[in-house]
Formats: structure tokens, C-alpha cells, sequence
């Protein structure tokens, strides 16, 4: 099968969605994910715009992110008693890489693997300096 890369919105969606399906089965996410999101179209919605701004950052973009990932993340982090780990960036991040190569080849597919590994290290270390505050 000849694949493409990242191009559209459609695309980005696509991507999302099929990686959130992985993480809501993940036995070991799925927990933190389930308990979290209640709406479950909305939050897809949201994140597609998410990764949209970070991949194609140079176009002019029907939809913009607003919002705060690191507030959220911190306070998952707090309402499980401080349980995520490393151990949860890693499997997020092998189900992000294993759905985009399922998925897409190429420069954007690429791009969005350094910037989701690059986004789960800030996110964990700034999760760990908001438990000893």
C-alpha cells in the first residue's frame, strides 16, 4: 500500500482519531483517558486542531488551538494521585508512531513524530515540577 503524507485537516483527523481509539483501549492509558474526557467528539475535534497549528504552522488555518495542554495534563496528573510516569509518555508516544506509520509517510508524518516526542518530555518534566509546588 502506497501511503501519503500529512496534508489536510482530513488527514490530521484521521491520524487522531485512529491513535485515540489505540490509547482508549490501552489498558494502562485508556484508564486515565476515559476517566478524563466526557465528550468524546469534542476532545477529537480539539486535538485535531491542536496537531493541525503544529504541523502546518505556515498556513493560514480555518481553525485555531486555544488552550492550555500543560493545565490540563498537570491536573490528570494531580486527580490520579500523582501517578502518571514516564512509563505513560512511552506508550503514548509508541502508539502515536505506530498509528502515523500505519497511517502516513513522509515529511509532516515525520515532523510529527519529533513534535510529539519533543511536546511528551516537556509535558512530563513540567508535570513533575508541579507536584513539588
Amino acid at each position: 500500500m502506497n501511503k501519503k503524507d500529512i496534508e489536510t485537516r482530513a488527514d490530521v483527523f484521521l491520524l487522531v482519531a485512529s491513535f485515540y481509539e489505540k490509547v482508549r483501549k490501552d489498558t494502562v492509558l485508556g484508564p486515565f483517558f476515559n476517566e478524563a474526557i466526557k465528550d468524546w467528539d469534542a476532545h477529537l475535534d480539539r486535538l485535531t486542531t491542536f496537531w493541525e497549528s503544529s504541523l502546518f504552522m505556515t498556513r493560514k488555518l480555518e481553525h485555531k488551538y486555544n488552550g492550555d495542554p500543560l493545565e490540563t495534563h498537570v491536573k490528570v496528573d494531580a486527580e490520579n494521585d500523582n501517578s502518571i510516569t514516564e512509563l505513560h509518555f512511552g506508550l503514548w508516544l509508541n502508539l502515536w508512531f505506530q498509528t502515523i506509520d500505519e497511517l502516513f509517510e513522509g515529511d509532516y508524518a515525520e515532523n510529527a513524530k519529533r513534535r510529539a516526542r519533543k511536546m511528551g518530555t516537556f509535558l512530563y518534566l513540567k508535570i513533575f515540577e508541579a507536584r513539588s509546588q
